[in-house]
């Protein structure tokens, strides 16, 4: 019998003529972590859906435990074993915990009455193989992100998985959540189930892979044990390219500052918060899940409330009570969840540049130039290198990296004098980052105030010329410098 659960070999799948996948090879033993990396576009989902059945290889060859597989259908991956934990989690926010644990039990058992007790004890089941305790009452839609995780494992051990394909599970987790869902794939791992761990954040694909399959454009790059990479070397694979972090360094820090917050409040969510923040600067705001940051953004783009303090802008004291209202103060904000609050993804990429400044393109009687917009909208993708060829595609046919560029282009078209970025690289690959925090740091240094707020501290330690940190909805400490590291952040926040 082979060695290997699963084993591909020279899987070719293209699209009206686009290569996804170009004889592409990847293999996985029970037992262990292999992780599928590689930056958006790479072809790592296409292979996710060969495996999974969702889609038919055009060639190549599957065996899985040793046996040559012709045709798989996402049923047949289910009664093989594959489970799919996507970065949806595909459940059922309105149902129950249980519920949403019993559900495809009951439906592949195709089962016609409810039994409740059957339902709670299948629950219990499933709860019981990772030793994980929540109430089964609670609705999912309730959960933290972390625990809507731990309840998608379990349910996909309900169907005695032997491969788990977990898609970016940490993209909305905080580091004490990560460190929770590891201990539960180490426990897998170590119960003999192979997991498929796709990330593109170099430091946990370090932490948790014992093996690692690089892709990039469609093909393998590198596929072998993790402990023979160096993290400079996985770059490199992933990017085509050798990337050196660039320290920010302000060149051009006015005098005075743009922004003043005098002990601003929001009842039950931060208090006392004051700070300046002055053109030319980029100001971090870290801290933990629930420290009050995002809440404190929210704030000063007026989609938060303000009990008690001050805001001042260019020297004169200002109310915020409405996005427009910030618009109209020259304050721009780029929230973290993109796709839900930044883009229209089924809208043209130029409709998407130009959203927030369309009233520049209004004529008489209210008509907007076309032309106008697809010409100025052409002239960001451009500056910013989104990757299209075409700017009437919607959106959401770009990665992850270049939608952020559309949005932070939405509002780099307007004038600002502070731009807002909250998590601004969330769920971006490695390249990508690169370049958002390249393009960061010449808008800082032509004079646009900047702050980033951010949970990645070495994005915060990268960008940042000073750096607030919150905790309990208060500030806690400050640094400047050459005192803006990891560890000294951290030490802060513990």
């Amino acid at each position: 019998m082979s060695e290997y659960l699963l084993q591909m070999t020279g899987i070719d799948k293209s699209f009206g003529g686009v290569h996804a996948l170009d004889h592409v090879n990847f293999a996985i033993k029970p037992g262990k972590v292999m992780c599928l990396a590689g930056e958006n576009g790479c072809g790592k989902s296409t292979l996710v859906k060969i495996i999974s059945g969702v889609y038919t290889r055009d060639s190549g060859e599957v065996m899985f435990e040793g046996k040559a597989i012709e045709k798989i259908t996402p049923a047949d991956a289910t009664r093989m074993g594959i489970q799919v934990i996507y970065q949806d989690l595909s459940i059922f926010p309105n149902l129950t915990v249980m519920e949403n644990l019993a559900i495809n039990s009951e439906i592949t058992a195709n089962r016609k009455i409810v039994n409740r007790r059957r339902w709670e004890q299948t629950a219990r089941e499933a709860l019981s193989k990772i030793g994980y305790e929540i109430d089964l009452h609670k609705k999912m839609g309730e959960l933290s992100v972390a625990d809507k995780q731990l309840v998608a494992i379990c349910r996909a051990l309900l169907f005695n998985a032997k491969l788990i394909i977990m898609d970016e599970p940490t993209t909305a987790l905080t580091k004490k959540e990560v460190d929770a869902l590891f201990k539960t794939v180490r426990q897998l791992r170590d119960s003999g189930i192979a997991i498929m761990f796709i990330s593109h954040k170099t430091e946990e694909i370090f932490e948790i892979s014992d093996d690692v399959c690089i892709m990039r454009n469609g093909k393998n790059v590198f596929l072998g044990e993790t402990a023979t990479l160096t993290k400079k070397d996985f770059t490199y694979y992933m990017t085509g390219r050798e990337i050196v972090d660039d320290y920010f360094v302000p060149t051009n820090i006015s005098k005075e500052p743009v922004l003043k917050v005098d002990h601003l409040t929001w009842r039950d969510k931060f208090h006392d918060v004051s700070f300046e923040l002055r053109k030319g600067e980029i100001l971090g705001i870290t801290g933990l899940l629930g420290s009050g940051r995002t809440e404190l953004a929210l704030s000063l783009f007026g989609l938060g409330k303000v009990h008690s303090g001050s805001i001042t802008l260019n020297g004169r004291q200002v109310r915020i009570t409405s996005p427009i209202e910030a618009q109209k103060l020259r304050i721009g904000y780029v929230p973290e969840d993109r796709l839900t609050e930044g883009l229209c993804l089924r809208q043209p990429i130029a409709d998407n540049i130009m959203l927030s400044s369309l009233k520049q393109l209004t004529r008489a009687l209210g008509m907007i130039s076309h032309q106008e917009l697809f010409d100025k909208s052409n002239e960001w993708v451009k500056t910013f290198s989104i990757a299209t060829d075409d700017a009437h595609k919607h959106a959401s046919t770009l990665s992850g990296g270049n939608q952020q560029k559309i949005v932070l282009s939405k509002w780099l078209n307007n004038d600002l004098d502070v731009l807002i970025l909250n998590g601004p690289t969330v769920g971006v690959d490695i390249g990508a980052k690169q370049d958002i925090h390249a393009l960061v740091h010449d808008l800082a240094n032509r004079g646009l105030a900047v702050i980033i707020i951010s949970d990645d501290l070495a994005e915060v330690v990268v960008n940042c010329n000073r750096v607030i940190v919150m905790k309990d909805g208060g500030i806690v400490g400050e640094m400047t410098g050459d005192r803006i590291t990891e560890e000294n952040i951290l030490d802060i926040i513990r």
